[in-house]
């Protein structure tokens, strides 16, 4: 089994991401969330806004309607411009962008899998068209066509920004390795307005405020990296533009790993207001601002967190004779955060009294409740989705209303106060949401 096959098991078997429409026979590239995916989905959310907007005095927040006026779209350039050029194998029918594939004798293509000489290359419209809208195929856009209202509403001056989360739609030719391409995803997106003299400085402070960013999730600088994009490169909005890049375990001619981005920044110069000012009619404050925009997606960064706290344990860390999974996730991220064990599920006062401590607790974290299988078994499950403290309710909690708190990262155990326990755990986890 492939590292990446380890992490798409993981994911279906403890409940952070399963096929979507499943027993109809499933869709391609779509993915639902489950009960622990949807929870380290809008941690990674909440991190990020808590960040971006809660923490910054020139950045506000938005959420913009996911249908997409034509209009809009059209004086972007995306209805023109926004398209990949494909080929596609006679024999699999396979499709590959033409930027993936090498020239054989710089003749012809021919597919990596077959051989066949592909056919080619035709073009693919990367927007769905819904009547008289499209399905944005990013978040920015909404952002653009709102500028005049979020400067008349806040009384903002460059520079400032704009930040948004929301759903986007591509019609992608070559989706796939799980969670990472996929035909709707979420984005997190600031678009930052600076006098255009200063766009190079944003630039590239926004490049290091992003990457150390990830630094602060807990990803390893070693796995990191920012590739400046050529000039062929650049999208048809962009002055420049660089991605971070994580090392995914995507099997390629390179290897096991393959760089992949998780964000782009780029600088779109004054494209996007300008051409919405001379489309709408609208007049705009001149002179107009340069946009710096830092673009991520959240399932990209939700696969690089999988990825980087999967840890396999040879034995397990007590010298079990199985092998043990944990999830290294830090703590603030982690889709729950404390779980709470009575010692036996047949002894009614220890259930009676471990649902008192979880009621007590579910006021202030994501906590789950599990009274199955052996204290062991219920650690391990516990460690296998990357929860960082365990709480368990025994015949000495009867006598002195005390509880042991488990701590996953060092396997220490300390004995608490019930009543004490939510503000002990919440100096431990140094963030509150």
């Amino acid at each position: 089994m492939t590292f990446l096959e380890k992490i798409v098991s993981l994911s279906k078997r403890r409940g952070f991401v399963f096929p979507s429409a499943e027993i109809y026979g499933g869709l391609a590239s779509v993915y639902d969330y489950g009960p622990l995916g949807v929870e380290l989905k809008n941690n990674i959310k909440r991190f990020w806004w808590r960040e971006n907007v809660w923490q910054r005095r020139e950045i506000v927040g938005l959420d913009s309607s996911i249908m997409t006026k034509k209009e809009i779209l059209k004086a972007s350039g995306h209805e023109k411009m926004f398209f990949d050029k494909y080929y596609e194998c006679p024999k699999c029918h396979r499709r590959f962008r033409e930027e993936d594939l090498e020239f054989e004798d710089k003749k012809k293509l021919v597919c990596p899998i077959c051989h066949f000489e592909l056919i080619g290359p035709k073009k693919m419209d990367l927007m769905f068209d819904v009547g008289n809208a499209y399905l944005r195929p990013e978040t920015a856009q909404g952002i653009f066509a709102n500028y005049l209202n979020i400067l008349k509403t806040q009384r903002l001056n460059p520079p400032f920004g704009i930040a948004q989360i929301g759903k986007s739609f591509r019609n992608e030719v070559t989706p796939g390795n799980f969670i990472f391409k996929t035909l709707e995803f979420e984005q997190m997106e600031i678009e930052y307005f600076v006098p255009a003299e200063k766009s190079d400085e944003f630039y590239h402070y926004w490049l290091k405020q992003r990457f150390n960013w990830y630094l602060s999730l807990g990803i390893k600088k070693e796995n990191l990296r920012i590739r400046e994009h050529k000039k062929e490169e650049l999208a048809h909005y962009a002055k420049s533009c660089s991605d971070i890049e994580y090392k995914f375990p995507f099997p390629s001619i390179e290897g096991d790993y393959t760089w992949k981005e998780i964000e782009g920044i780029a600088n779109r110069g004054d494209y996007d207001l300008k051409n919405h000012q001379v489309n709408s009619g609208e007049k705009f404050p001149l002179p107009l601002p340069y946009v710096i925009e830092p673009s991520a997606g959240v399932e990209r960064i939700f696969l690089a967190l999988l990825c980087e706290a999967y840890e396999e344990i040879k034995g397990g860390r007590s010298k079990n004779s199985s092998d043990e999974i944990i999830l290294n996730l830090k703590p603030e991220i982690a889709p729950i955060k404390v779980a709470i064990f009575p010692l036996l599920k047949n002894k009614k006062e220890l259930v009676s009294k471990a649902k008192e401590v979880f009621d007590l607790i579910k006021s202030y974290f994501n906590c789950q409740y599990d009274e199955n299988g052996s204290i062991g078994r219920r650690y391990r499950r516990q460690d296998e989705i990357g929860t960082p403290f365990c709480l368990t309710i025994d015949f000495q909690t009867l006598k002195d209303n005390t509880i042991t708190l488990r701590d996953k990262k060092t396997m220490d155990q300390e004995r608490i106060k019930i009543e004490e326990s939510p503000w002990i755990i919440m100096k431990k986890l140094k963030f509150i949401y």
